[in-house]
């Protein structure tokens, strides 16, 4: 990046998040918001990629990682005898 920045690109990136959320998603709980955003943010970071680009990527930073259920959801599996 140039290190140039203008509010255009400001504005360009909002009006893509907006335009996401009201098409893609129709609605989103405030609860998680910060995850949407963190989405659009690497999109938008990324925009010079092609989608493809972007999903290799993603699964090469997967790899390797384990998500366990009691992570995800932030509970634990009942024992089991």
């Amino acid at each position: 990046m140039d290190g140039q920045i203008h509010t255009n690109g400001c504005e360009n990136f909002w009006s893509l998040l907006k335009r996401s959320i009201k098409g893609t998603y129709i609605s989103v709980e405030p609860f998680h918001l910060f995850r949407y955003l963190d989405e659009h943010v690497y999109r938008f970071n990324n925009r010079k990629m092609t989608d493809g680009q972007r999903f290799l990527e993603a699964a090469a930073s997967v790899f390797g990682n384990r998500l366990t259920f009691a992570a995800l959801t932030g509970k634990h599996l009942p024992e089991t005898c």
